[in-house]
């Protein structure tokens, strides 16, 4: 599969929207966000409600952003969850700055 370009297909105005409403919901959700290599981990504890939040902002960003890939991995016993989203090389400084603004 060929490499896709780090672009975001919302206007300005929808990732406004977008910032200000999922995007936001889920980094105050996040007890922790840290950078990696090729994108960002959030930690997220075992909250209700927040794993469908979770679901909700993977579907949404799939659609907008294709270049991202995402790991969620829920811990046994009702624990905490992680959420992994990366891509291709510039992906960390996107998000991070998505995630800032948010």
């Amino acid at each position: 599969m060929k490499e896709l370009p780090i672009a975001c297909m919302l206007t300005p105005a929808q990732l406004a929207e977008r910032r200000a409403g999922l995007i936001a919901g889920l980094r105050s959700r996040a007890e922790r966000v840290e950078r990696i290599a090729s994108g960002v981990r959030l930690h997220f504890a075992a909250a209700s409600g927040c794993l469908h939040e979770i679901a909700r902002t993977i579907d949404a960003e799939r659609q907008c952003c294709p270049f991202l890939e995402f790991r969620l991995t829920v811990a046994p016993g009702l624990g905490p969850m992680t959420l992994e989203v990366t891509g291709p090389a510039g992906t960390a400084d996107f998000l991070m700055d998505l995630l800032d603004g948010a």
